[in-house]
């Protein structure tokens, strides 16, 4: 693709950033074809591609209104186009380079605004999330319906207490999510239980933070720098003394750490420090597929399980089919799933922000997942769980405690 970025954007990093990735662009359309809004929409402009040229023309001459924000607020940031793109084409990263610039150029309805406020005033925050949780069973029908049924429900289940004590030499750090904290904190004690039996301590760490996911997708770059760079100061001691990896068992989370390097690359204090939290960053799969768990048959039937694997696991983190060795490793029996690189709605804020695509994504995404009658969902990230439970009865886990149960 041919870029005519003016040379004083081109001189900063993100304009030569921005300009590489154009040009890396060949327009072969195949983004199109896993573009899960464009499957919706039909829209061009609502596909990888043709969000591709509005970013590059707002770049070029400044051409950006509300329409070149609305297709960019309908991207779910998925991620299945770069999984498909022949080219190597970082659409993540355009567009959040071209969010950014709309937010700064765009103004935004009194309402949205003020959505958006409240969303990176609550959401990074568990005491706030508690806070709200409560006050939504008591005022729930006064709410928006796409933010009372984003409203997750506290899930019964395993709690901090049954955490294991720290007592091996080889160490991972978690972070502990801000919503899973609160509403499925038991995830992370069974991921602490399986690991510690097998020679390893899983290590919270009280003083970090949000991953800076929600303030990231929402171009809130001054809260995202301020949590990327607790998180950095809280885990560094642990750095200093060798541990072996920092995990999140929620795949949105850990793609988001896993960027920190990058996010930080023009930060003089923190750049070399956050470009080796990318290198020991991952999600929890990777760990526990490198436990070499034995594979094992139950004494009954086997159990039905359609995985629902998430965008951020598939497309952000490119572990592809992990999970579900090592399920079926475990003696479960996989469902098959149709169309299984489509995203199920959740997408962080995106049920809140844009509901209606949301739940059209969702309905498809369910149907899917329980064609074939499963008896249990399972995933691999907060946002999908809870998305998804609340359209099904169908119970829905994460898969880290089906293992840690069958392994028991």
């Amino acid at each position: 693709m041919q870029t005519r970025l003016p040379e004083e954007f081109t001189a900063t990093p993100t304009g030569a950033e921005a300009d590489r990735i154009l040009r890396n662009c060949v327009h072969c359309g195949f983004c199109n074809a896993t573009c899960p809004t464009y499957q919706l929409l039909g829209d061009e402009l609502d596909g990888p591609r043709g969000r591709i040229y509005l970013i590059k023309r707002m770049l070029e001459d400044g051409a950006a209104g509300t329409d070149t924000q609305r297709h960019l607020d309908r991207c779910l940031t998925c991620r299945a186009c770069e999984t498909t793109c022949p080219s190597g084409v970082e659409y993540g990263r355009l567009l959040d380079i071209g969010r950014a610039r709309v937010e700064a150029t765009v103004d935004r309805p009194r309402g949205e605004r003020l959505l958006r406020r409240l969303l990176c005033a609550v959401l990074p925050y568990p005491g706030r999330i508690r806070a709200a949780l409560a006050a939504s069973r008591w005022f729930g029908a006064l709410l928006p319906t796409a933010l009372a049924r984003a409203m997750p429900a506290r899930v019964p289940g395993r709690v901090a207490s049954d955490w294991p004590a720290a007592r091996h030499a080889r160490r991972v750090l978690i972070l502990e999510g801000c919503i899973q904290s609160v509403t499925h904190a038991h995830i992370n004690a069974a991921a602490a239980r399986l690991l510690d039996r097998r020679g390893l301590s899983l290590i919270r760490i009280p003083d970090s933070a949000c991953c800076g996911a929600v303030s990231h997708h929402l171009a809130q770059d001054a809260q995202t720098r301020g949590f990327l760079r607790r998180n950095i100061d809280a885990w560094w001691p642990e750095v200093e003394r060798g541990v072996e990896a920092i995990v999140t068992s929620s795949s949105a989370c850990s793609s988001m750490v896993k960027d920190y390097g990058h996010l930080l690359r023009d930060d003089p204090e923190y750049a070399d420090k956050a470009r080796r939290i990318s290198e020991l960053a991952g999600d929890i799969t990777g760990v526990i597929a490198r436990l070499g768990l034995e594979p094992r048959r139950p004494a009954g039937a086997l159990r039905r399980i359609a995985f629902h694997a998430p965008c951020s696991l598939q497309h952000g983190l490119r572990a592809h089919t992990v999970v579900e060795e090592l399920l079926r490793g475990a003696g479960f029996e996989l469902t098959p799933v149709a169309d299984a690189h489509l995203c199920c709605g959740a997408a962080g804020t995106y049920s809140i922000l844009q509901a209606g695509l949301s739940e059209q994504l969702l309905a498809n995404k369910l149907a899917a997942l329980e064609a074939a009658t499963p008896e249990i969902v399972a995933s691999a990230n907060i946002g999908c769980l809870i998305r998804l439970q609340g359209g099904t009865r169908t119970p829905v886990r994460h898969w880290v405690e089906l293992i840690e149960e069958a392994y028991r």
